[in-house]
């Protein structure tokens, strides 16, 4: 499975960025699509997730500012971030699970200036 982020880049705090995930080249059905997050001397850490059903999971500090979603027929995730904080700062993996395995994408760094 190959993922294929983008979507990062520097904003001010308060402000909005869209990050998107596109998965391609698996043979399941893609069943969980997440993202995580890693800051410097951080451990990587759980933003939001989405199940195929649509249910969703999001980490308390993103709660009511972050929205992840999914467009099945083209097997990408989304993540819509508002209100952003210098503590948001982080690279930001898409992972996604396919049968019994996990795939994480490269990568992509969001910035937020105070």
């Amino acid at each position: 499975v190959q993922l294929q982020a983008s979507g990062g880049g520097l904003v001010q705090a308060g402000g909005s960025l869209r990050l998107s995930c596109a998965a391609s080249g698996s043979s399941f059905s893609i069943n969980v699509m997440a993202w995580y997050r890693q800051a410097p001397g951080n451990q990587r850490e759980l933003v939001a997730a989405i199940i195929s059903g649509g249910s969703t999971k999001y980490a308390d500090s993103v709660k009511d500012r972050f929205t992840i979603s999914r467009d099945n027929a083209k097997n990408t995730v989304y993540l819509q971030m508002n209100s952003l904080k210098p503590a948001d700062t982080a690279v930001y993996f898409c992972q996604v699970k396919a049968g019994s395995l996990a795939y994480w994408g490269q990568g992509t760094q969001v910035t937020v200036s105070s």
